[in-house]
């Protein structure tokens, strides 16, 4: 049966077949005379369709070669759909369809049900390792929008046309293979692309093995049926960077003949361009670094498959670790504790070696005490030891040692070539023998590739084949002579270990060492302590004495303190010196990062450093704090690893223009993932911030700006608001502090009228007068999409007031106003709140510190008694006094939706408690009162403690400085003992002495809700405190207590704060 592909694929036919095509066979059979009717008929008889497919075979075998040849060449020119679901045959494929819609199962490859429509290639797909882009993340892509499956050959709007050419993008291990055999397994069940009538698919790691052929044979490589395309097929071509020669536009031979043999990259290339097979669609997947040889104006659609999100990779871990129980917790626990370990998860095939490598670990040693480990190489060399495990006891350990040799052997002459894919040759040069037996290290390390026409074999992950080629490296460098990257031919002598090392660092340096980038990291891990142990017996060669850690990392770092700027080669450097174990470097700086002290450390090594930890750490995953710490140089030297930062902070460093000349080049490169930036407190003007607008005109990430405290001027408010006439990013704008004037702010009411957009905008303390909030009033009648104003110390008056009130009578989207120190009278007030009565969307009002008097709290209580929106009100440092907060505390028990209350220095006294006690009994939803710095004293507190007894919704109450003294905190103390809605009670800078404290102390034994209190400056003394901290150690619910300012000594505020923590721990004192 030599050279039949039925016959050595026959498991594949019994799983493909379905009852159409096995009837379509019989009959074409019995029409050839090789089936007469009686066998016909016994073979269906048998019910079971897969036993009746071997039934088939078995007949037809029984006939000889001519039986199997009818029938393999039944299935090539008859049954298209059975051929390819046999080409494309995946048990993960059907068992996800066969599990979509099942209650018990959740489905394997929902990742690949949709895709990422993408514009282009960012700069690090092109440049970078596929490592470094999982690390980088989705930098400059903004919100990606998805495409499902059954849309990507389809027109994405009524008058589009469906694209010719689709790319489809993935790094390695993302799951393009799996996404074509996916497609193509629906396509053949009729659940999607129903217009495309036949479906051409060829992996074009097979075309490797010719070295000419014509697009007629092309075609009939991918489908024997037919020599030319047929109308409406898709053509497939999965895998161009496993294609061994590169394409080259540039330089390719234009071709229009079908029949006309031409090497594999042109015949491709002239596919793609659309010379050949022009009335084929196309649909081509590749890694982003070899897409990236196809002009962009050849490309209809461009897409992504997008990784596993956090959800799926725990779901994922659960399903590879399913026991013991907690076992997979833990693997998904440290690796979420690590940036890079995760974002490398993202991919299916990593986040299996890596789920895997900790669960073997963790099997086979005692996992409460294991620490599992962070780098790449140990991982890695756990997965090893995973599939060494079982094989251990029964293969000497020689053999072992010469199959990961041959295997890593293979791995680096595939590294050095740019190969993937290899063939038995290559095998057979390196001392591989094929066939593998099934279940041997070689076939789960080294699978072959699904072909009917020549078999291939690759590495499950390309990872891994880096791995065991830095593993042959390590082996074969200490008794090499010439070095090992020439590839066979002659160089300079090349003597000892440390040379070769050298060699590779200088490798990954050059303009190709990309493909080298994690190679050198494992080379580095490798030289570790704790990798050779895990390693002693499975590697060729044993480490001399001493090893070779110290002068590696020595080296290492020599040529990071010779980097001008820190390229991500530099970084690479720092990742290689953590595989060695070297976390000294790291360390310091992560420790001034997380202190602030920063400054004075970052010489060309810090630098490094910090550019590793502004991608690898946690802590600057969710903000980068760079503030006080950098000048021109250093953001100079740090410039091409700050746009992969998705959080910068960098204020007070006394930046001037030229800085943002800098900065302005990263916001507009492809990769920058910037979403958020604050550079207050610098000193920008507005050239500054004009080079600023430049880069925002074709920036599409960064939504939060900060500037506060520079010195644009208006001609720098007037290059922002020509940003915001187009930019459809940013949505929160701070220029608070600036100078703008009402000049600035005329400008920017203008861009607010085209704007669609931005969110909030702080223009505080900009000085810009009743002339600039009329001018942002009247643009607000039209925004409807600002949601927040903050115009704070800008003299608004009672002119300003009025125009905002005309706003807010229109204005239906505006939720947040800010207005403190404004100079707004009673007048202006009055004017505010006939607003504020017809709006149906402000939120939050601040009108701290102003002149509002008895007239204006009357004209507010009224608007309160008709706004039904209106959550929080600020009206700290006014001129209320009693008569005014008797009018508010009416409106309070008719308004039944402000939350919070701020009445902080306003006169009040004993009358405003009262009134304020009987709003509380009736109004149900206050969550929040500030009453500090106002003279309620004991009768005060008396009053609103009586309401407390009743009141079931206060959750804040603050009175702070109210002249309480033991008899109204006994009143509070007796509320405590029955209120169950109140968790924060504020009593600073009051009196109450001893007394109140073991009033306090005994209302703490029977309320189980408060959960913060706060006793400072209040003289109860170490009694009253040992009271307290007694009556705590029975209280459940009280997690802050504050007792500073309160004479307790330092031997007494041990004691209190060893009592709490030995009987209390979950409450956190301050003494």
């Amino acid at each position: 049966m030599e050279g039949l592909w039925v016959f050595r694929y026959r498991r594949l036919l019994v799983h493909c077949i379905c009852p159409d095509s096995l009837q379509g066979i019989l009959v074409e059979l019995k029409d050839l005379k090789v089936l007469n009717e009686e066998e016909i008929q016994r073979l269906q008889d048998i019910s079971y369709l897969p036993s009746q497919a071997e039934a088939l075979l078995a007949a037809l075998e029984g006939k000889g070669k001519s039986g199997v040849q009818a029938l393999q060449n039944c299935i090539e020119n008859s049954c298209t759909s059975l051929y390819l679901r046999m080409r494309h045959y995946d048990p993960l494929v059907l068992k996800h369809l066969d599990s979509v819609g099942s209650i018990n199962q959740p489905p394997l490859l929902t990742q690949l049900e949709y895709l990422w429509l993408i514009e282009g290639l960012t700069d690090a797909q092109v440049q970078e390792h596929d490592f470094v882009q999982l690390e980088l993340g989705q930098g400059g892509r903004g919100t990606l929008k998805k495409l499902s499956l059954e849309k990507l050959l389809m027109p994405l709007s009524r008058v589009s046309l469906p694209p010719r050419l689709t790319l489809t993008l993935g790094v390695a291990g993302a799951g393009k293979s799996t996404l074509v055999r996916l497609f193509v397994e629906r396509w053949a069940r009729k659940e999607l692309c129903s217009n495309i009538s036949c479906v051409l698919s060829l992996g074009l790691w097979e075309l490797n093995a010719h070295d000419r052929l014509s697009a007629e044979r092309l075609v009939h490589l991918c489908c024997p049926r037919y020599l030319v395309s047929p109308p409406g097929a898709l053509l497939i071509l999965d895998g161009l960077d496993e294609l061994r020669a590169p394409l080259d536009f540039s330089d390719s031979v234009a071709c229009t003949d079908p029949q006309k043999e031409l090497t594999p990259e042109c015949l491709i290339t002239n596919i793609l361009r659309g010379n050949l097979l022009a009335d084929c669609s196309v649909w081509v997947t590749s890694r982003p670094g070899a897409a990236a040889k196809i002009p962009g104006g050849l490309i209809d659609r461009m897409t992504e498959i997008p990784g596993l999100g956090a959800g799926e990779i725990k779901v994922f871990l659960k399903q590879l670790l399913p026991e013991p129980k907690g076992i997979a917790e833990r693997v998904w626990s440290h690796l979420q504790a690590h940036h890079t370990l995760i974002a490398l998860c993202s991919v299916p095939t990593l986040c299996h070696i890596m789920g895997v490598s900790l669960g073997f670990l963790l099997h086979s040693q005692d996992p409460p005490h294991t620490t599992l480990p962070r780098t790449l190489t140990s991982i890695f060399s756990w997965f090893l030891k995973a599939y060494l495990g079982e094989k251990e006891a029964s293969e000497q350990t020689g053999s072992v040692r010469r199959t990961v040799a041959n295997l890593g052997k293979l791995a680096f002459q595939g590294l050095l070539r740019k190969r993937s894919v290899f063939y038995e040759s290559d095998l057979k040069s390196c001392g591989i023998d094929t066939p593998f037996p099934p279940g041997s290290l070689c076939a789960r390390l080294l699978p072959c590739q699904h072909s009917l026409t020549c078999p291939g074999f690759s590495f499950s992950h390309l990872s891994l084949q880096e791995f065991l080629a830095a593993a042959h490296y390590h082996s074969a460098a200490k008794r090499a002579i010439f070095d090992l990257f020439a590839d066979g031919g002659m160089t300079w002598p090349k003597l000892g270990f440390l040379n070769h090392y050298k060699s590779a660092v200088q490798r990954t340096l050059q303009g190709e060492g990309v493909l080298f980038t994690i190679f050198l990291r494992f080379l580095s891990g490798l030289l570790s302590p704790q990798v050779q142990r895990v390693l002693a017996g499975c590697l060729l060669g044993k480490e001399e004495p001493g090893g070779y850690c110290g002068p590696a990392a020595d080296y290492l770092q020599y040529q990071l303190s010779t980097e001008r700027t820190v390229s991500c080669g530099a970084v690479n450097l720092v990742c290689c010196l953590l595989e060695l174990g070297h976390t000294e470097l790291t360390s310091v700086v992560e420790e001034a990062l997380k202190n602030g002290t920063l400054g004075g450390r970052l010489n060309p090594l810090g630098c490094c450093a910090l550019a590793y930890l502004l991608r690898a750490s946690n802590i600057c995953a969710q903000e980068a704090n760079l503030s006080q710490c950098l000048s021109f140089n250093l953001v100079q030297r740090l410039l091409p690893q700050l746009q992969y930062c998705t959080n910068l902070r960098m204020e007070n460093n006394g930046f001037q223009d030229v800085v943002m000349e800098l900065l302005a080049s990263i916001l507009r490169a492809k990769d920058c993932a910037i979403q958020r930036i604050s550079l207050a407190e610098n000193r920008l003007s507005n050239r500054g911030v004009k080079a600023l607008g430049r880069a925002l005109m074709v920036n599409r990430t960064l939504a939060v700006l900060d500037l506060h405290s520079n010195n644009i001027g208006p001609s720098g408010a007037m290059a922002l608001a020509e940003v915001l006439r187009s930019n459809q990013v940013l949505l929160s704008l701070n220029l608070q502090n600036n100078q703008i004037k009402s000049e600035g702010a005329q400008f920017l009411a203008q861009s607010l009228l085209a704007n669609r957009k931005l969110r909030a905008l702080n223009i505080q303390k900009n000085n810009i007068g009743a002339e600039g909030v009329e001018s942002l009033s009247g643009s607000l009648k039209q925004n409807q999409v600002l949601q927040e104003l903050w115009l704070s110390g800008n003299s608004v008056g009672d002119r300003g007031a009025a125009a905002l009130a005309e706003a807010l009578k229109s204005n239906s989207k505006l939720s947040t106003l800010d207005l403190q120190s404004n100079s707004i009278s009673d007048r202006g007030l009055s004017l505010l709140t006939s607003g504020l009565s017809q709006n149906r969307s402000l939120k939050h009002l601040n009108l701290r510190e102003n002149s509002i008097g008895i007239e204006g709290a009357q004209a507010l209580a009224e608007s309160l008694r008709r706004n039904s929106t209106l959550l929080h009100l600020d009206l700290t440092a006014n001129l209320l006094h009693d008569e005014g907060m008797e009018a508010l505390a009416r409106a309070l028990r008719e308004n039944q939706s402000l939350e919070s209350l701020h009445l902080q220095w306003n006169f009040l006294r004993v009358a405003s408690a009262r009134y304020l006690a009987a709003a509380l009994r009736v109004n149900k939803a206050l969550r929040c009162l500030d009453l500090q710095e106002n003279a309620l004293g004991d009768e005060g507190a008396a009053a609103l403690s009586d309401a407390l007894k009743e009141n079931n919704t206060l959750s804040a109450l603050y009175l702070q400085g109210t002249m309480i003294g033991a008899s109204g905190t006994q009143s509070l103390a007796n509320a405590l003992a029955v209120n169950r809605s109140l968790k924060t009670l504020d009593l600073r800078g009051n009196n109450i002495g001893l007394r109140g404290a073991k009033a306090l102390a005994g209302a703490l034994k029977i309320n189980n809700t408060l959960q913060s209190l706060n006793l400072q400056e209040n003289s109860i003394v170490l009694d009253g405190a040992i009271c307290l901290a007694n009556a705590v150690s029975g209280n459940s619910s009280l997690t802050s207590l504050s007792l500073q300012g309160n004479h307790i000594g330092q031997s007494g505020a041990k004691v209190i704060s060893d009592t709490i923590k030995n009987s209390a721990p979950h409450c956190k004192v301050d003494i």
